[in-house]
C-alpha cells in the first residue's frame, strides 16, 4: 500500500512542477527574453486558462499534503514506540548500585570508556596508588 501511495506521490509531484511551470509570469522580473515582458505568449493565454492553472495548482498541492501526511502515517504506524531511555544498558540484577553521581576524574571520552567496561576505573582520591608491576 504504501508502495502505491509513494508513486501517486511522486506522479501528483511532476504534475505539480508541470502547472506551475506552465503558469504565466506577472512579476516584473526578466524573462527567457530578457525584456521582462513576460512568458511565452500564444500558448494557455486567456483569464479562463489562468483560473484553471491557479485551481489546478491549489488541488495538487492540496493532494501533495494529504499524501505527504498519509506516508508520514504510514511510515511511524509500522513502527513501535522507544523510548530515550531504552538504549541506556541495563543495570545488572539484584546488585542495586546505581551510576556514580560524581565523575571520578578525566575527560569526558575516558568517562564514558569506564561506563562501557573498556577501561578500568581511575582510583578513587584519597586511595593509595596501586602497586607497580614487580620484575
Amino acid at each position: 500500500m504504501q508502495t502505491v501511495l509513494i508513486i501517486i506521490h511522486l506522479i501528483i509531484v511532476l504534475a505539480l512542477i508541470g502547472v506551475v511551470l506552465l503558469q504565466r509570469s506577472e512579476g516584473g522580473g526578466m524573462g527567457l527574453g530578457g525584456g521582462g515582458g513576460g512568458g511565452v505568449s500564444g500558448f494557455m493565454t486567456g483569464r479562463g486558462q489562468a483560473n484553471a492553472l491557479t485551481r489546478a495548482t491549489a488541488i495538487l498541492a492540496g493532494l501533495f499534503f494529504i499524501t505527504s501526511i498519509a506516508l508520514t502515517v504510514m511510515a511511524t504506524s509500522t513502527r513501535a514506540p522507544r523510548s530515550i531511555l531504552d538504549g541506556t544498558a541495563p543495570a545488572a540484577p539484584g546488585t542495586g548500585q546505581q551510576a556514580p553521581a560524581a565523575p571520578q576524574g578525566g575527560n569526558v571520552l575516558e568517562q564514558l570508556q569506564r561506563l562501557q567496561g573498556d577501561q578500568p576505573a581511575a582510583p578513587a582520591p584519597g586511595a593509595p596508588a596501586p602497586a607497580a608491576p614487580q620484575q
